[in-house]
Parts: C-alpha cells; structure tokens; sequence
C-alpha cells in the first residue's frame, strides 16, 4: 500500500466496549524512531490475537491515555531500516516476528522492532499466511520444549492440549506431531474443531466439558505433559486427576479464581506458566532465542512440515477492519487465525 509522510496506525485512547463503533481509532503519528538493535519494517500483513483484545479492553478501563496505544503482535513486513547494532538483516528483507508488549504494536505503516526477536520469513507463503505464526508458534514452542520439557525422537509419553483448535493449539499440535514420538489428545467439542485438531496432528480428541470422564472413556489413564490454552480455573480439579506423577502442567491462562495448587504435591507434578513477552519484557540473557526459534519454524514451514493456520482473511488498515476483526475474536470460537492484509 502506498503511505503518506505520517504514519497511519489504529490504535484506542480508552478502553470501550467492541459493540462501540469508537473502541479503535485510526491515528496519524510520526514514524517509529529506531534503536541501535531496531529494524523498522513497513508492514505487510498482521494477524489478531486474544491478547489484542484483552490490551484494549484492560488499558484504560478508567481515564483516556495521554497517547494513542497501538495493538498488534504479529507481523510479516520488509525491512526499511536496521540499526546501527544490527546484525543478519539488511535492508529489503522480508521478516516475521511476533514483537514486544511494552512497545507500539503492528497495526501501523511501520514499526519498529529488535531484530533479536525477529527473523527471515518463510518464503513458500504468501505474507499474510505467514502472519498467522509468529505470536502462536513461539508460544507453543517455548510451552513444548521450555516449559514442558517434552521429549524429541522416539520417547514416548502422551500430551494432552487443552483448547487444541485455537492458534496456539493448532502450531502445538503441529510441532508436537512432527518432532516428538508423544500420543497427542486435543479437546474439542464441536465436530468442526475436532476435525481441524486432527488435521493439525492429534491422534485423538475428548469432549471439554466433562474432560476427566471424555479423555479415561478414551483408554487413558493419565497425560504425563498437559499444555492448557483455554479455561484455567473450568480444567484445574481435571488436570490435577488426569496429570501423571512427576509430570508438567503449562498455561498461558491467568484467571482471578483461587486454585489449589498443593493437589499437585502428591503427585511431585509441576505448573509451568508460560508468556511469550517473557523474554522481552525483561531483556533476558537468551533473547534472541526468540529470532532462533522463528528461523526454524521458517524453515520448517518453507520444507512443508508444518502448515500455516490463516483461516480468516480480512483486508485494510482500518479502525473498522480491525474492531470486526476483534469482534470475531472475542467470541472465542476461533478455529486457526484470523488475519488482516494492508
């Protein structure tokens, strides 16, 4: 799309209702300055998550913001500038990333990013397929291999993914099918879902609302990994009964409900919460893992081991692409991503 000297991006002052035809804005704002470890990317193609919706509606529930907040995680754009500490990249690259929550997001003409945490993108895809992954596949990935710790080659084990038709679900399921030798049972309560969680790589699915009968009518006993994308509080009495001894509960889920973590002490099984802003929030050590583990799945999309997850393609950088496009998102009835292209 052609661009104007300022910057168009949709963001929100305050936060409103979806139903709200004001709840984002398109703003006009000066391009992104760029740090020494920055690239600025003009971006092509984004993908909307929950957590897009859940800054909106959590920011300023209460006062408007001195400044226009910009969503957007996501993003598949070309390289415009790189830093003066940059290294890998160069001007006219096509890059992928899923970018920095303490930063302005990805709804915008450019934006800037750390080149740490980003990388080439898959070049066997269109731009907005490929902005489908980034946010998804380091989430499941850092789940499967971080925090879970599950086994790669021929150990075998069973994992069970809470929430399998969601995005993070489908790339975890995805991952799991082709790098580990683990029984892989997805929930899911619709047929459409249960298709798509087979599709994605589960060997089986079970019913979630009434998950400790469904997954032992299934001919399990116990999940020794459980990696838990939907309601945290509705499973945690199930997964304490289903989680195998000495084995790995991972969440992405807060919720404001007490749980009882002492029923996992008998069992000496372990919670593992995951964020994927983890590592840029606090400038971790190992950072740039994040770029590694998208220079992989780049590769892995672009050898056809794993599938992009667009399901739902919008167009334009509008306020009123994007509030449809959170409107559908908080139904959370997603199946894969929804994605808008500029």
């Amino acid at each position: 799309m052609s661009r104007s000297s300022a910057m168009k991006a949709v963001g929100f002052l305050s936060s409103k209702p979806v139903s709200d035809p004001d709840c984002l804005q398109v703003f006009d704002l000066p391009e992104p300055d760029l740090r020494p470890t920055d690239l600025r990317v003009a971006v092509e193609a984004v993908s909307v998550n929950p957590a897009d919706a859940k800054v909106r509606q959590r920011t300023a529930p209460d006062a408007p913001l001195d400044a226009p907040r910009i969503l957007g995680f996501d993003a598949v754009g070309i390289v415009e500038a790189v830093g003066a500490d940059v290294t890998g990249f160069r001007t006219g690259d096509r890059v992928w990333y899923a970018g920095d929550a303490s930063r302005q997001g990805s709804n915008a003409e450019l934006q800037a990013v750390d080149h740490r945490i980003a990388a080439l993108a898959p070049t066997s895809v269109s731009p907005e397929a490929a902005a489908s992954l980034p946010l998804v596949s380091l989430t499941a990935w850092e789940m499967l291999f971080d925090r879970l710790q599950v086994p790669t080659g021929n150990r075998p084990g069973t994992l069970l993914v809470i929430g399998g038709a969601g995005g993070v679900g489908s790339i975890t399921l995805q991952l799991a099918r082709r790098l580990t030798c683990l029984d892989l049972v997805a929930t899911a309560s619709r047929k459409e879902s249960a298709d798509w969680c087979r599709e994605m790589g589960a060997h089986a699915t079970v019913d979630h609302r009434d998950l400790l009968a469904a997954y032992r009518a299934s001919g399990r006993n116990y999940a020794g990994f459980i990696a838990q994308y939907a309601d945290l509080s509705q499973h945690w009495a199930a997964m304490c009964e289903l989680v195998a001894p000495q084995g790995r509960i991972g969440t992405i889920v807060e919720t404001p409900d007490r749980i009882d973590i002492s029923a996992l002490q008998a069992k000496s099984a372990a919670l593992m919460w995951e964020l994927m802003f983890t590592r840029s929030a606090f400038g971790t050590p190992d950072m740039a893992e994040q770029g590694r583990i998208l220079f992989r799945v780049a590769r892995l999309v672009d050898d056809g081991v794993i599938r992009t997850i667009d399901t739902d393609l919008r167009h334009g950088l509008t306020a009123e692409t994007f509030r449809a496009a959170h409107e559908t998102v908080e139904i959370g009835a997603m199946i894969g991503k929804l994605v808008v292209k500029y």
